[in-house]
């Protein structure tokens, strides 16, 4: 991958919308880090869904063919 005008730095700034997602998840994943050891498994369970839907839809921001 060439860091070109049109290359994944410039993506990011021109895709709000993933922007967004991978804000989101990344805020999710450092906040499991940060409180994984006192959550409850059914609390670990719950962050681990958000984490695949946030997943899921980074994807789908990435992958999609509007800006």
């Amino acid at each position: 991958m060439s860091d070109t005008p049109s290359g994944p730095s410039d993506e990011r700034r021109r895709n709000a919308s993933l922007r967004e997602a991978l804000d989101d998840l990344l805020d999710h994943v450092r906040d499991i880090a940060h409180n994984a050891g006192g959550m409850s498994a059914g609390e670990l369970e719950r962050a681990e869904e958000r984490l695949e839907w946030l997943a899921d839809e980074v994807w789908r921001a990435a992958t999609s063919k509007g800006p």
